[in-house]
């Protein structure tokens, strides 16, 4: 296969609705994880915490609420879209597509791992690349066949906590004490991991995030179901056209903004009301409950914010807001590390230093005036080049061999 048979998508051919839901995907991202920049990754998204007042516990509750466990979700939903698109592609094309992919994931895996252990040890990318290989068996099952083996896998982390909580529930007091001690050593490696994050060098927090991964990794049977799940839903999605042309499909989304968004706000009412949050370590049946709760409620709220977010995007009044949101779309993996790579610079103790300094009401707005940024140097950069950097060895490693970069000056109007 040769680098033209799967050219890149030219700005005209591309998705608009897509880019702009990456995004969005990505502002949801970064507004996630500033909890974890500034403070220890492994603690980080635990709920509410008690000690807040005033505007930052406001920011903190409306993240927990609107942002947490909302995005990663839609950030694999369209994952799971994009390896459907590439499929549907070289099909069209007559053109094999196994090697390529697989090469395709086994970078990724490389990046992830790379960005995981060097920089920022919340990455997502490895996990990506290791649920995304799966994806070839199923890359030409109709939707429904996709659709229904995504929401079960998705079903299986809430149920894994569940079941977890009610085992605790009609257990005695050993299983607590049990858990409580297999969470001890987590606990430690928080302790340890603030420690060298806030005064640390940067080989010592390297060798910290070396642990922080692979305790990571060990969370994929839980979090794997919820990320495979949104692959194959998104890649159902995709099949159908429903991204394509959702006017086609009016009932799917009137029940996505109209059914899943209300259910998934009262599911993750419910969640709120049962407990906020726990401090990290902490585990029994009545935090375990609401974690389960509140990982369904991220499926269900993510597929609302799909429905009104098409809605919004195709609209005449969102059409703008769709085109600016669009570059950042087009290098979402550029921007995804640039985030983490800016962010411990900003907070850790080799960069800035402001490791648990940083109020949560301001890092919301640290995170909105850095987004706003990314997306205007991606408006900049996209004028001149065809990917962003890190796509563009992202390509050209698949492929083998560098990829055209610049944009080709486009002949003036009227000449031959």
């Amino acid at each position: 296969m040769t680098a033209t048979d799967l050219r890149p998508l030219a700005p005209g051919e591309r998705n608009p609705t897509l880019d702009a839901l990456r995004g969005t995907a990505l502002l949801g991202i970064l507004l996630m994880n500033m909890e974890g920049f500034n403070g220890p990754v492994l603690a980080s998204g635990s709920g509410l915490d008690p000690s807040l007042a005033g505007a930052d516990r406001v920011v903190d509750a409306l993240v927990y609420f609107f942002v947490q466990g909302k995005f990663f979700t839609l950030f694999s939903l369209l994952f799971g879209m994009g390896f459907m698109v590439m499929s549907q592609r070289a099909e069209e094309a007559g053109r094999g597509f196994a090697g390529l992919y697989l090469r395709r994931m086994g970078v990724l895996l490389c990046i992830g791992l790379a960005h995981g252990v060097l920089v920022w040890s919340g990455d997502i990318l490895l996990a990506y690349a290791l649920l995304g290989m799966p994806l070839l068996l199923v890359r030409n099952a109709p939707p429904l066949w996709l659709a229904l083996p995504g929401v079960l896998l998705f079903l299986v982390g809430p149920g894994m906590v569940l079941l977890y909580a009610l085992a605790l529930a009609v257990s005695g007091p050993a299983m607590q004490a049990a858990i409580d001690k297999q969470m001890a050593p987590m606990v430690e490696l928080v302790a340890r991991a603030s420690e060298v994050y806030a005064h640390g060098s940067w080989g010592e927090a390297v060798a910290v995030r070396a642990t922080e991964v692979a305790v990571n990794l060990s969370g994929l049977p839980i979090i794997g179901g919820l990320v495979l799940g949104m692959f194959l839903v998104g890649a159902a999605l995709a099949r159908s056209g429903a991204l394509a042309t959702p006017e086609r499909f009016p009932r799917l989304f009137a029940l996505l903004r109209w059914g899943l968004m209300p259910l998934g706000v009262a599911v993750m009412a419910g969640s709120m009301a049962i407990t906020p949050g726990a401090s990290f370590g902490q585990f029994n049946a009545r935090i375990g409950l609401a974690q389960a709760l509140g990982l369904l409620a991220g499926g269900l709220m993510c597929m609302g914010y799909v429905g009104w977010l098409v809605a919004l995007f195709r609209s005449r009044a969102g059409a703008g807001l769709a085109r600016w949101l669009a570059p950042a779309g087009r290098m979402a993996l550029t921007n995804y590390l640039l985030q983490s790579v800016v962010c411990t610079l900003v907070f850790y103790n080799y960069g800035l230093g402001y490791f648990g300094q940083m109020p949560r009401a301001w890092q919301a707005v640290f995170a909105l005036v850095l987004f706003v940024l990314q997306v205007l140097l991606s408006h900049v950069w996209l004028a001149r080049f065809r990917f962003g950097p890190m796509e563009w060895l992202w390509r050209s490693a698949t492929y083998l061999r560098p990829q055209p970069m610049r944009l080709r000056a486009q002949p003036a109007a009227g000449r031959a």
